[in-house]
């Protein structure tokens, strides 16, 4: 097998490298940890690093004594080849950052770099068992806490949790005992749960969502939302933007009736928004960012999975407590800890493949699958006999997609006259293609109930058809 340099290996020709190879493992230790080889050169081909007990020693004392706090790697000689090569093994250190000369490094890709400020400030604030969301927020005072946004908590508490929500106390001091102010301010989770206006002290915190046209993330954004709010109030703007911006799936049951229901599971995606927004690490100042492509929904926070924990073993260790109980109190978490497995479920409910999680450094991804395959409309090849002009067959696609369509509406989609538009529309409807709801001057044109059935009998998708 032929190494070749990664995130967690390192190459190096010669003992002559032995001063870069300790900023490796400055980098190492501060990351997964990692192994480097001595006498193997970039491109993999083994030339061999003799293993005296000097070389060994000097490179045992060059880490000890120059990478603070001190870390013992695993040093020893291996035969890759029948030629004798040094592995060095660093494991991760869980708790501490480590510094080679005074400078943290890090790893990105297969390179050692300078650990940036930031980065190492949220290194040693992770590592003193800081919490972000317990924290006081400097610039807030009790001024910013709305008082309507705490009954409403109460009153959603009360319907989920049955915990009564007469209070007998003053509302600032049940606050103080949820956590949400402390020494006469509010803190994080109290000013992004019950703010008059969150995002003014705590902008990165917002969730930014767009509808993306096809697969790609450079194509035309066809809408768009920055929520706004508390927590869980863009938690619901988010989940009503999906709605309007995905499809209804047409499924045939065994007793051949049709159901409709919608290409993703909405409670799923709303899951994953939650779990986006109150374990996401709020010491980095991006967004939650989610898109909607025309084959997968993709939920994007800033963090990673908590030490131990990974989508396969989803225990409960949240990232930031004191907003996870909020979630919880007020009914959008059912279960600590059952997120991920929740997903699962209703993706199979729902005709949809798992959930595809992606892990790295500084972002978690959750991407959902359309259950719904893209299709070319094409009429004449479902039994159609008969064809489409350009425009007409675009606009069936638009009618799949947003369910109805004006005169004025397919005069603007295609940059026609209304002449043009009219005539379009009529032989379309003479067809059977479309048919015209409402009256003259409010209706609009939705999709034959004909060729609606045919178009969601071939893009449908489950086991049982």
């Amino acid at each position: 097998m032929k190494l070749k340099e990664s995130e967690t290996v390192e190459l190096k020709r010669s003992l002559s490298q032995l001063e870069d190879s300790l900023r490796t493992v400055c980098a190492f230790l501060n990351h997964k940890g990692g192994v480097i080889y001595f006498g193997i050169p970039k491109d993999g081909s083994i030339i061999g690093q003799e293993a005296t007990d000097a070389n060994l020693r000097r490179i045992s004392q060059q880490i000890t004594s120059r990478i603070k706090p001190t870390s013992v790697p695993c040093i020893e000689e291996i035969e890759i080849e029948k030629k004798p090569v040094i592995k060095v093994t660093i494991p991760k250190s869980d708790n501490e950052l480590h510094y080679f000369d005074g400078v943290p490094y890090k790893r990105s890709g297969s390179e050692t770099i300078v650990m940036p400020p930031q980065e190492i400030k949220n290194s040693i604030l992770r590592a003193s068992k800081f919490e972000w969301d317990g924290q006081i927020c400097e610039s807030a005072s009790l001024e910013d806490i709305d008082e309507t946004k705490v009954k409403a908590y109460l009153k959603h508490r009360e319907e989920s949790r049955k915990v009564s929500s007469s209070l007998n106390m003053s509302v600032t001091d049940f606050l103080v005992n949820i956590k949400a102010v402390s020494d006469g301010k509010p803190t994080h989770a109290g000013i992004l749960f019950f703010g008059k206006d969150p995002l003014k002290y705590i902008r990165y915190a917002q969730i930014r969502i767009a509808r993306i046209k096809g697969t790609e993330i450079f194509n035309d954004i066809i809408d768009r939302l920055d929520c706004e709010g508390t927590l869980w109030e863009m938690v619901l703007q988010a989940e009503d933007f999906i709605k309007r911006n995905i499809r209804l799936a047409g499924l045939r049951t065994e007793k051949f009736q049709r159901v409709d229901r919608y290409e993703y599971p909405i409670r799923a995606l709303r899951e994953a928004i939650i779990n986006a927004v109150i374990h996401r690490d709020y010491l980095s100042r991006a967004d939650v960012r989610v898109f909607l492509f025309d084959d997968r929904i993709e939920i994007i926070n800033p963090g990673s999975f908590p030490e131990g924990v990974s989508p396969e073993k989803p225990f409960h260790k949240p990232v930031n407590a004191v907003l996870s109980n909020y979630m919880y109190d007020i009914g959008f978490i059912e279960k600590y800890g059952s997120g991920i497995y929740l997903e699962r479920k209703l993706c199979k409910e729902n005709g949809n493949e798992p959930p595809i999680y992606e892990l790295h450094d500084i972002e978690t991804k959750v991407i959902f699958k359309s259950q719904v395959k893209a299709v070319s409309v094409d009429l004449q090849k479902m039994g159609h006999q008969f064809v489409l002009n350009d425009r007409q067959q675009k606009t069936v696609e638009y009618l799949m997609e947003r369910g109805k369509i004006t005169t004025k509406e397919y005069v603007s989609l295609h940059n026609i006259s209304l002449a043009t538009a009219k005539r379009d529309l009529l032989e379309m409807k003479k067809k059977r293609v479309i048919r015209f709801i409402g009256s003259a001057k409010t209706g609009y044109y939705v999709l034959h109930d004909t060729v609606n059935d045919t178009v969601n009998d071939t893009v449908r998708v489950g086991k049982k058809q």
